[in-house]
């Protein structure tokens, strides 16, 4: 990234919210963008009783609301369009072409900006760490201005004197009300472990019931506000406490009941730095600039803010990243195939000690926080590329762009059982080669394919795994986090009948994990798996026939050869 896009993100910052410091540029060797000119298992039982058997109905209601969402900025992005076209038209058709050329014309490597750590902590300061003087509830928030059915509920805690009346919104039960107004006096007093213990108190009487004044009117979408709200403020208290490994569940559990608010996003994204992990962290903070602006966010200032933390986040994964690097390339037409040569090969020049593999994502487009802009139509687009020291690394890739039900892990007996020596085996394989650059490829993709390289499938294949081991921790959090990005989905992309299906299927499937339950039926991803194993076998069935065929025909004509040798000398 370069240091002018870098300058121009935070002198915005500056002047918008002008206590937020420079951050100080630092050449890196790991990275680089090209440009010609650059530019910038256990779920809550509490919360599961009171409205988590209604997560998998509500999804279609989500879909259904998120595609009027979609459809009214696409109507503005429509007549922005139309102006900007206009305004073309109205200038020398020269300049537009030099635009593009710009895009097109000899490759430039930039070096990675350094965001300071103390950057970092002054956006959690304001977006993450949100100090409360009172009890309201924002259910519709992002809504009352546009008009639109308020389904994305963001339930938070603000100062009531500069917030609106809205008299029509739910009431909160009094008893949960006073747990809440305990716990924040606990919270303000810095006495984290006792606000915790009392926000537990109010999940507990939330999932008695004790969530809205009227618990039989209340919509399912009002209570999963509510309870989204008590364990988002439980990831603060233990982010307080320095325990972000008791707030990941908290973290993820917000955004299963509330996907459209964006500093549950945040929040988990603070988690996940915390744990350092730094690319999971990344993809958080971009989710939560997109449902910034998705859900009707108009200051610049918090979106500023937000790309500055996802910038820093993927700048600490590529920093931190031993055996791969990266190349980011913008591009504004389709992507040729004499281009993507040239690319590799400016790859091959830059990282000389990262060409024993080389993969070009083509599965989908790739945004950078520079010149990430949801409203421009259409936004700068780039190619990613991954360079890797050790084959091993990164052949599994080659299965994104060739297979529709990728499975990562070799299997010498496909239909066999896997013994525990094998399941360790494939355990640590993706969990520490494959997940890890999954998660890396997603921190600037928005939108990838929700079959292939989605990750979400991974996860759950990998939870599976865990299972088999008996580390019920570990796959509680994977689960939890599986749910979470299934649950904002339909927010990123538009997904078909098909896909709306397998996303219930799937959702349902976790939750009964989470809970323990069993039935005859076998999990939907590892059903999904089998079928790339046998979509693996078949494929080395057809490699080694080929192969034998191969040999067969040098054989004959081997053959032929010395028959005629034979002939002629005699």
């Amino acid at each position: 990234m370069d240091s002018g896009s870098s300058r121009n993100l935070e002198n915005t910052v500056n002047r918008d919210c002008p206590d937020q410091l420079v951050p100080k540029i630092n050449t890196n060797k790991k990275m680089s963008t090209l440009a010609s000119q650059p530019r910038i298992l256990e779920t809550s039982q509490e919360v599961k009783k009171s409205c988590g058997d209604k997560q998998v109905e509500i999804i279609v209601e989500r879909i259904k609301m998120t595609k009027s969402i979609k459809e009214k900025h696409s109507n503005d992005l429509e007549k922005v369009a139309f102006k900007r076209k206009a305004e073309n038209e109205e200038k020398p058709a020269g300049k537009k072409e030099a635009k593009i050329t710009e895009l097109d014309s000899t490759l430039i490597t930039m070096p990675l900006p350094h965001i300071p750590l103390k950057n970092i902590m002054d956006v959690e300061a304001k977006l993450v760490y949100v100090d409360e003087e009172d009890v309201s509830y924002e259910f519709v928030e992002s809504f009352v201005s546009t008009g639109i059915r308020p389904s994305c509920q963001a339930a938070e805690i603000v100062d009531p004197l500069h917030v609106p009346n809205f008299s029509f919104l739910p009431q909160i039960d009094k008893w949960l009300q006073l747990a809440l107004k305990d716990a924040s006096s606990c919270y303000r007093q810095k006495k984290y472990a006792m606000a915790a213990g009392q926000f537990r108190t109010a999940l507990e009487l939330c999932s008695k019931g004790a969530a809205l004044g009227k618990p039989f009117e209340a919509s399912a979408e009002d209570i999963a506000s509510v309870a989204s709200f008590i364990e988002t403020k439980l990831v603060t208290c233990y982010l307080r406490m320095r325990k972000p490994d008791l707030a990941l569940n908290h973290a993820h559990r917000s955004i299963v009941l509330n996907p459209a608010y964006f500093r549950n996003h945040l929040r988990q994204a603070t988690v996940f730095r915390c744990l350092e992990r730094y690319s999971e962290a990344a993809r958080s903070a971009m989710i939560a600039d997109y449902m910034f602006w998705l859900c009707g966010g108009s200051e610049q200032c918090i979106s500023k803010l937000i790309k500055l933390y996802w910038q820093a986040m993927i700048e600490e994964a590529i920093t931190r990243a031993e055996s791969f690097s990266v190349m980011y390339t913008p591009f504004a037409t389709k992507i040729r195939a004499d281009k993507i040569e040239k690319v590799r090969e400016v790859f091959t020049k830059t990282h000389p000690a990262y060409v024993e593999y080389i993969y070009t994502d083509l599965q989908g487009v790739h945004m950078l926080p520079q010149t990430a802009d949801w409203s421009s139509f259409p936004a700068q687009q780039y190619l990613l590329t991954l360079g890797f020291k050790d084959k091993e690394d990164g052949k599994f890739l080659e299965k994104l762009s060739s297979r529709k039900l990728p499975t990562f892990t070799e299997h010498k007996t496909p239909f066999g059982l896997l013994t525990k020596e094998d399941t360790v085996r494939h355990m640590e394989t993706m969990g520490k080669r494959i997940l890890p650059i999954l998660d890396f490829i997603r921190s600037t993709q928005l939108n990838g394919s929700f079959h292939g390289c989605s990750g979400v499938m991974e996860k759950l294949q990998y939870a599976s795994l865990l299972s088999r081991l008996q580390r019920v921790k570990e796959q509680s959090q994977v689960i939890n986090q599986a749910m979470a990005e299934l649950a904002t989905i339909p927010y990123l992309q538009d997904i078909s009948q098909e896909e709306t299906e397998l996303l219930q299927s799937l959702m349902a499937d976790a939750m009964d994990t989470l809970e323990g339950r069993r039935n005859d039926k076998e999990r939907v991803w590892n059903t999904i798996q089998k079928v790339g194993r046998i979509e693996d076998f078949l494929y080395q069935l057809e490699d080694s026939f080929l192969k034998t065929k191969k040999l067969r025909t040098a054989r004959r004509q081997k053959t032929k050869l010395k028959r005629l040798q034979t002939v002629q000398q005699s």
